[in-house]
């Protein structure tokens, strides 16, 4: 995750091209960026993953390709398709059946995933109280997520709800600039 969370902040902060938030699944990772039209999309995810994939190369001492297929990509354009693309990617942990447990790597019955960025999202009800070692570990590193700039992701989700930790995640999704798109 160190490798991972690294790649995406030295890859994932751009003026055309962010990262806002992210989760990693035992064999794919969902993401919710920001990026100037599908162009700036395109070019930002390749160089994420090259990004992504030549360091966990290096990390696991292998070599070739990491990722089997391209991104897929999906437009959000109502503050209702970004929350419940915002809850899918950042409770995702919770959908998929392997249980994981905490010490870096994600676990499926805790209320936030040390293998996403929800300790640094800033849209729960009740905001967040790093009681656990690890929370407190995460939020002393950079954060590895950009701000978002545009409006569905600043202030037009927000009008259906904040977040609350307990809920079930929804349908995934990635955003761009003036509109909103899922990559997984």
């Amino acid at each position: 995750m160190r490798v991972l969370r690294r790649a995406i902040l030295t890859g994932g902060h751009r003026a055309d091209f962010r990262v806002i938030e992210f989760s990693v699944q035992s064999n794919h990772i969902h993401l919710i960026v920001e990026a100037d039209g599908a162009d700036r999309l395109a070019r930002g995810m390749i160089g994420l993953e090259v990004r992504m994939a030549r360091r966990l190369n290096r990390a696991l001492g292998r070599r070739g390709r990491l990722f089997a297929e391209r991104y897929h990509s999906r437009a959000l354009r109502t503050p209702t398709e970004v929350r419940n693309a915002i809850r899918y990617v950042i409770l995702n942990h919770r959908h998929h059946s392997s249980p994981r447990g905490a010490s870096g790597r994600c676990s499926q019955t805790a209320a936030l995933d040390p293998c996403s960025s929800a300790v640094w999202f800033d849209g729960w009800k009740v905001p967040l109280q790093a009681r656990e070692a690890w929370q407190r570990e995460l939020l002393a590193l950079p954060r590895p997520t950009a701000t978002a700039t545009v409006w569905l992701l600043t202030v037009g989700w927000k009008r259906r709800g904040l977040l609350d930790r307990g809920e079930s995640p929804g349908p995934a999704g990635r955003v761009s600039r003036g509109r909103v798109s899922g990559a997984t």
